[in-house]
């Protein structure tokens, strides 16, 4: 996805107090009223222009919520743009961002430019379109001519960029923010809460002297500030402190944003060697992208063998990669992340992206529109973005690859992947994103090394061979939003490895001795399957079932006939889009000591929570999001002394019966220390 998320903590934001307030004066300005006259004169650009990892986004995002700012628009979209500047993925995101939800997939440009149209006529709005790279006008005239028809006086386009040219292109620009380097002082204050916890550096004297020194060195990039500072937090070892104010790295020759890679790779050297291992397989992950999902980079890392369970008292592999994940998120090394209940989104900073690039140099290789000068023999990791005459010649010069990835590159053929198939004995990963193709080689079952096979957006695909069965080393197949294949393969019980299985097809049951035979199953997502009426009938997968996430599945009853509570080791669960269930099956039940995040969302018929869901005391996350049949808590929830965080958003009468002090439930969860109505 390409859409950066708008919130930041007020706490987050140091040392641009300045910019801030001049940046929501100039929002403030009505402007003149050209009525019936120029629309371009009643919008106007401001642009926050500066180094990368000076903290234009954060700022953006400080700025979006001001209070100031939130009551002085009719609409507030936030857009996330990057290097590849696609007007028609760029109006379609920023309809979703202007209504508030989803919107259907198929719409062809021009609908989705008339929705747009509606969506903002006679509105003064605010838009934020971040880290902006186009410079060529030609690419953003048709998107402004949309943005500004019929906008009303006052209205406001928010520029982060690198580059004041880039943001020129984009209409008049009265006055911008040119973002310096931030201030000793304030690098001080930022590393500080970084590094210690609050008041602890008052404890470590010597730690703060050598800090400075390190502060020193960052040059005044926040970026580099805060990632040093996490990668500091708790050690108190002064030798850990001065083996980075002291490291030949900060004097390597620094090119581009200055300071800012020696900084970054020297966080690097510091990671312990297993975290090393993991930031550098992030290398797939494309540029400017954002909005990962903590589920998918797990699944990769467990496909090339870098989770060890042994060193974690037997932990599934899934928790350790949780566990990683988390550690590189406090290290700084993924931002804006968000807690979604069940799993993290998550982005990379594009120059944190530069370090991984730089560190996997060699191995891996990323085909787009620059070309591919250079190859070196040893790539084992292919991502291709941009397709062309290339790709198959640059298939030919390799023979080492155990990852390819495909995103969304329409004039790829079969033959490509028969190619990787032949010439690739060792795979470890194959995943195309949205690919076109119809059918999938049955050679594919020749690949005994294959961990992980994704085909997640193929919306032509019908069958799959069944010879994907004899994939015996696989772990994660993801077959989500196919909405055109017809039932998983016969044999699919054969997979005796696969612990992920996450699919869409057009089966109303599941055959015997299919998917409810996968005793290694960890997770099972079933996602859109608008004829499904029933899960298995075998019931062995739930044994070993970890985390079960289902959604937008209308025909789909819950209810199990028959079904005797057998304990389960599941620990997430995630129900949305299931109309058909006005209660929480009885089965669940056997999660009653393992499950710790349970979210239920877009379930119009669900009444009432049962009794005995106050039993579940290893539950730590609840969340409720759009059920406005539901009308109350269950009794008793003070004995749910394990949850940490409950959600409740769009369901009405529970919300005002549990808001905070004043509600009839609130009693119920104030023990919990947080609870939001906002959403997730």
């Amino acid at each position: 996805m390409n859409t950066t998320h708008s919130f930041v903590r007020a706490s987050e934001v140091i040392g641009r107090e300045t910019e801030k307030n001049k940046i929501v004066d100039l929002l403030m300005i009505q402007g003149d009223d050209h009525q019936g006259g120029d629309n371009e004169r009643n919008v106007s650009v401001i642009p926050i222009v500066g180094l990368g990892g000076l903290g234009k986004t954060t700022l953006a995002q400080s700025v979006y919520n001001d209070p100031r700012v939130e009551g002085s628009f009719d609409l507030r979209m936030w857009q996330h743009v990057s290097v590849d500047f696609d007007a028609n993925r760029l109006v379609k995101e920023i309809l979703v961002s202007a209504l508030g939800t989803e919107i259907n997939e198929r719409l062809s440009p021009d609908q989705l430019q008339a929705q747009l149209r509606v969506a903002l006529k006679d509105k003064k709005f605010l838009l934020v379109l971040d880290n902006v790279w186009n410079e060529d006008r030609t690419k953003w005239t048709g998107l402004r001519n949309l943005l500004i028809e019929g906008a009303k006086v006052g209205t406001k386009i928010l520029v982060t960029t690198r580059n004041i040219s880039v943001a020129s292109v984009m209409g008049p620009v009265v006055t911008y923010i040119n973002l310096e380097v931030l201030s000793f002082e304030d690098c001080m204050k930022l590393f500080v809460k970084c590094a210690f916890d609050e008041g602890q550096e008052r404890k470590h004297p010597s730690l703060y002297e050598i800090g400075k020194d390190i502060v020193r060195k960052c040059g005044g990039i926040p970026l580099a500030v805060n990632t040093l500072g996490s990668q500091l937090y708790s050690k108190t070892d002064e030798r850990q402190w001065k083996l980075i104010r002291d490291s030949e790295i900060w004097e390597l020759e620094r090119e581009g944003d200055g300071h800012i890679l020696p900084a970054l790779r020297l966080s690097y050297t510091q990671l312990p060697s297993h975290l090393k291992q993991c930031l550098a397989r992030c290398s797939f992950l494309p540029k400017n992208y954002v909005q990962f999902v903590s589920l998918d980079l797990i699944s990769q890392w467990m496909a090339l063998g870098i989770l060890e369970s042994r060193e974690h008292g037997n932990m599934e592999l899934e928790d350790v990669g949780e566990l990683y994940f988390k550690e590189l998120w406090h290290r700084s090394f993924f931002q804006n992340v968000i807690d979604c209940g069940l799993h993290y989104t998550f982005d990379m900073h594009d120059l944190i992206h530069d370090l991984v690039q730089s560190v996997a140099q060699g191995e891996s290789l990323i085909v787009d529109s620059a070309g591919t000068k250079g190859i070196s023999e040893n790539v084992r990791y292919l991502t291709i973005l941009k397709s062309g005459q290339n790709v198959s010649t640059t298939v030919q010069k390799l023979n080492k690859v155990r990852t390819v990835r495909v995103w969304s590159c329409e004039n790829i053929d079969e033959s490509f992947l028969s190619t990787c198939i032949s010439r690739f004995k060792y795979l470890r990963v194959i995943s195309l994103f949205d690919s076109p193709w119809e059918l999938l080689p049955s050679s594919i079952g020749s690949l005994k090394h294959l961990r992980s096979l994704y085909l997640g957006g193929n919306e032509r695909i019908t069958a799959l061979p069944n010879s994907i069965c004899k994939l015996q080393s696989l772990q994660t197949l993801t077959l989500v939003k196919c909405v055109n294949l017809k039932e998983l393969p016969r044999d699919v019980s054969k997979l005796i490895s696969l612990r992920h299985l996450h699919f869409t097809t057009k089966q109303s049951s599941f055959p015997e001795n299919g998917v409810g035979c996968l005793t290694s199953l960890r997770l099972l997502s079933i996602r859109e399957c608008s004829n499904l009426m029933c899960l298995p009938r075998d019931t062995i997968y739930l044994a070993s079932l970890h985390t079960l996430m289902i959604s937008n599945c209308k025909q789909l009853d819950l209810m199990m006939e028959n079904y005797q509570v057998i304990p389960l080791r599941l620990q997430k669960l995630g129900i949305r889009g299931v109309p058909r269930m006005v209660a929480l099956p009885e089965w669940f039940q056997g999660a009653t000591n393992t499950l710790q995040g349970l979210l239920i969302q877009d379930c119009e018929n669900l009444e009432a929570l049962p009794g005995w869901l106050t039993s579940f005391t290893s539950l730590r996350k609840l969340a409720f999001n759009s059920c406005p049949k539901l009308l109350s808590l269950p009794e008793v929830m003070h004995r749910l002394t394990a949850l940490t965080k409950v959600w409740i958003i769009d369901c009405p009468d529970l919300e005002r019966r549990c808001q905070r002090d004043t509600g009839e439930d609130w009693p119920k969860i104030s023990h919990v220390p947080n609870v939001s109505f906002e959403r997730l």
